[in-house]
Protein backbone atom coordinates (compact mmCIF):
# COMPACT_ATOMS: atom_id res chain seq x y z
CA UNK A 1 0.00 0.00 0.00
CA UNK A 2 1.16 3.29 -1.35
CA UNK A 3 1.07 6.68 1.08
CA UNK A 4 -0.09 10.03 -0.62
CA UNK A 5 1.84 12.91 0.27
CA UNK A 6 1.36 16.68 -1.27
CA UNK A 7 4.60 18.03 -2.36
CA UNK A 8 5.95 20.08 -1.57
CA UNK A 9 6.04 18.75 2.49
CA UNK A 10 3.78 19.85 5.17
CA UNK A 11 5.43 20.28 8.65
CA UNK A 12 5.70 16.86 9.90
CA UNK A 13 5.23 14.94 7.04
CA UNK A 14 8.63 13.96 6.30
CA UNK A 15 9.18 12.47 10.18
CA UNK A 16 6.30 10.11 9.64
CA UNK A 17 7.92 8.63 6.47
CA UNK A 18 10.05 4.89 7.16
CA UNK A 19 12.68 3.37 4.63
CA UNK A 20 11.11 1.12 2.74
CA UNK A 21 7.49 2.42 2.01
CA UNK A 22 5.88 3.12 -1.31
CA UNK A 23 4.88 6.98 -1.49
CA UNK A 24 2.71 8.86 -4.50
CA UNK A 25 3.55 11.97 -4.65
CA UNK A 26 1.22 15.33 -5.47
CA UNK A 27 1.84 18.51 -6.38
CA UNK A 28 4.99 20.34 -6.79
CA UNK A 29 8.40 19.52 -7.70
CA UNK A 30 11.97 21.02 -8.76
CA UNK A 31 14.38 19.70 -10.82
CA UNK A 32 18.15 19.92 -10.42
CA UNK A 33 21.41 17.88 -11.74
CA UNK A 34 24.72 18.10 -11.08
CA UNK A 35 25.25 21.62 -12.75
CA UNK A 36 22.18 23.42 -10.82
CA UNK A 37 23.38 22.15 -7.72
CA UNK A 38 26.94 23.83 -8.58
CA UNK A 39 25.43 26.80 -9.51
CA UNK A 40 22.79 27.05 -6.10
CA UNK A 41 25.83 26.28 -3.76
CA UNK A 42 28.32 28.87 -5.54
CA UNK A 43 24.93 31.38 -5.09
CA UNK A 44 24.75 30.75 -1.50
CA UNK A 45 28.58 31.04 -1.12
CA UNK A 46 28.44 34.07 -2.29
CA UNK A 47 25.30 35.27 -0.26
CA UNK A 48 23.00 35.19 -2.99
CA UNK A 49 19.61 34.26 -2.86
CA UNK A 50 18.54 31.35 -4.95
CA UNK A 51 16.40 31.06 -7.67
CA UNK A 52 13.46 29.36 -5.92
CA UNK A 53 12.82 29.21 -1.64
CA UNK A 54 13.64 25.67 -0.75
CA UNK A 55 11.87 25.58 2.69
CA UNK A 56 9.64 22.30 2.40
CA UNK A 57 10.84 22.00 -1.02
CA UNK A 58 11.84 18.21 -2.78
CA UNK A 59 14.22 18.72 -5.52
CA UNK A 60 13.35 15.65 -8.46
CA UNK A 61 17.28 14.92 -9.73
CA UNK A 62 16.32 14.32 -13.12
CA UNK A 63 17.06 16.10 -16.70
CA UNK A 64 14.12 15.45 -19.13
CA UNK A 65 14.66 14.62 -22.79
CA UNK A 66 12.77 17.27 -24.79
CA UNK A 67 9.05 16.76 -25.02
CA UNK A 68 6.79 16.10 -28.14
CA UNK A 69 4.25 18.25 -29.24
CA UNK A 70 1.36 16.39 -27.51
CA UNK A 71 3.06 15.86 -23.58
CA UNK A 72 4.29 18.08 -21.39
CA UNK A 73 7.81 16.27 -21.49
CA UNK A 74 9.68 14.40 -22.29
CA UNK A 75 11.22 10.89 -20.86
CA UNK A 76 11.41 11.48 -17.35
CA UNK A 77 13.91 9.31 -15.47
CA UNK A 78 15.81 10.02 -12.16
CA UNK A 79 19.82 10.58 -12.54
CA UNK A 80 22.15 8.75 -10.56
CA UNK A 81 21.97 11.05 -6.84
CA UNK A 82 26.10 10.35 -5.85
CA UNK A 83 26.35 13.40 -8.09
CA UNK A 84 25.05 15.76 -5.65
CA UNK A 85 26.07 14.45 -2.76
CA UNK A 86 28.99 17.62 -2.55
CA UNK A 87 25.79 19.90 -2.71
CA UNK A 88 22.83 18.30 -0.66
CA UNK A 89 24.15 18.92 2.55
CA UNK A 90 24.31 22.68 1.96
CA UNK A 91 21.29 22.68 0.30
CA UNK A 92 19.35 20.88 3.38
CA UNK A 93 20.77 23.49 5.54
CA UNK A 94 18.56 26.15 3.40
CA UNK A 95 15.58 23.76 4.57
CA UNK A 96 15.05 21.26 1.45
CA UNK A 97 13.11 18.29 2.71
CA UNK A 98 13.17 16.00 -0.01
CA UNK A 99 15.56 14.68 -2.88
CA UNK A 100 14.54 12.10 -5.38
CA UNK A 101 16.71 10.11 -7.90
CA UNK A 102 18.27 6.40 -8.00
CA UNK A 103 21.49 5.28 -6.42
CA UNK A 104 23.48 4.76 -2.86
CA UNK A 105 24.13 8.13 -0.79
CA UNK A 106 27.22 9.31 0.87
CA UNK A 107 27.74 8.57 4.99
CA UNK A 108 27.80 12.29 4.99
CA UNK A 109 24.45 13.25 2.79
CA UNK A 110 22.63 10.31 5.11
CA UNK A 111 24.01 12.07 8.31
CA UNK A 112 22.69 15.47 6.92
CA UNK A 113 19.43 13.62 6.17
CA UNK A 114 18.94 12.69 9.50
CA UNK A 115 20.01 15.84 11.06
CA UNK A 116 17.85 18.55 8.82
CA UNK A 117 14.99 15.66 9.21
CA UNK A 118 14.98 15.59 5.45
CA UNK A 119 14.37 12.46 3.58
CA UNK A 120 15.80 10.44 0.34
CA UNK A 121 13.21 8.82 -1.78
CA UNK A 122 14.00 6.76 -5.06
CA UNK A 123 12.08 6.45 -8.57
CA UNK A 124 12.85 3.55 -10.28
CA UNK A 125 15.40 3.83 -12.58
CA UNK A 126 14.57 2.77 -16.31
CA UNK A 127 11.24 4.26 -16.16
CA UNK A 128 11.60 7.48 -17.66
CA UNK A 129 8.65 7.56 -20.11
CA UNK A 130 5.90 6.04 -17.57
CA UNK A 131 6.91 8.62 -14.89
CA UNK A 132 6.75 11.40 -17.45
CA UNK A 133 2.81 10.51 -17.22
CA UNK A 134 2.60 11.42 -14.17
CA UNK A 135 4.33 14.92 -14.44
CA UNK A 136 0.74 17.76 -15.73
CA UNK A 137 3.13 20.35 -16.27
CA UNK A 138 6.10 21.51 -16.50
CA UNK A 139 8.19 24.94 -16.59
CA UNK A 140 11.74 26.14 -16.98
CA UNK A 141 12.16 28.82 -13.94
CA UNK A 142 15.72 29.13 -13.68
CA UNK A 143 19.60 28.55 -15.11
CA UNK A 144 18.17 28.00 -18.63
CA UNK A 145 21.26 28.43 -20.14
CA UNK A 146 22.09 24.28 -18.69
CA UNK A 147 19.85 23.42 -21.17
CA UNK A 148 18.17 19.78 -19.88
CA UNK A 149 19.96 20.32 -16.56
CA UNK A 150 18.07 23.98 -15.84
CA UNK A 151 15.76 24.39 -12.66
CA UNK A 152 11.44 23.65 -13.83
CA UNK A 153 8.86 23.49 -11.71
CA UNK A 154 6.48 20.61 -11.96
CA UNK A 155 3.29 19.34 -11.01
CA UNK A 156 2.79 15.92 -10.28
CA UNK A 157 0.80 13.53 -9.29
CA UNK A 158 0.61 10.16 -7.92
CA UNK A 159 4.73 10.39 -8.64
CA UNK A 160 5.81 6.64 -6.98
CA UNK A 161 8.45 6.51 -5.07
CA UNK A 162 10.11 4.27 -2.71
CA UNK A 163 11.83 5.70 0.67
CA UNK A 164 15.51 4.89 0.95
CA UNK A 165 16.90 7.20 3.57
CA UNK A 166 14.12 7.87 6.56
CA UNK A 167 15.07 10.45 8.72
CA UNK A 168 15.53 8.75 11.38
CA UNK A 169 19.06 7.27 9.87
CA UNK A 170 17.56 3.96 8.07
CA UNK A 171 18.61 2.95 4.69
CA UNK A 172 16.45 0.73 2.95
CA UNK A 173 19.00 -0.39 0.49
CA UNK A 174 21.18 -1.71 3.66
CA UNK A 175 17.90 -3.32 5.01
CA UNK A 176 16.37 -4.90 2.27
CA UNK A 177 20.51 -6.40 1.41
CA UNK A 178 20.71 -7.64 5.07
CA UNK A 179 17.00 -9.28 4.42
CA UNK A 180 17.86 -11.21 1.10
CA UNK A 181 21.20 -12.22 2.68
CA UNK A 182 19.19 -13.72 5.74
CA UNK A 183 16.51 -15.49 3.23
CA UNK A 184 19.69 -16.64 0.90
CA UNK A 185 21.17 -18.06 3.85
CA UNK A 186 17.83 -20.12 5.20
Amino acid sequence: MSIRLKVPFEAGAVEKLRSGEQVLLTGTLYTARDAAHKRMVEQLEKGESLPVGLEGQVIYYVGPTPNKPDSVIGSAGPTTSSRMDAYAPRLMEEGLKGMIGKGYRSAEVVASIKKHSAVYIAAIGGTGALLAQKILSSEVIAYEDLGTEAIRKLEVEDFPCIVINDSHGNDWYKEAHKQFEESSNQ
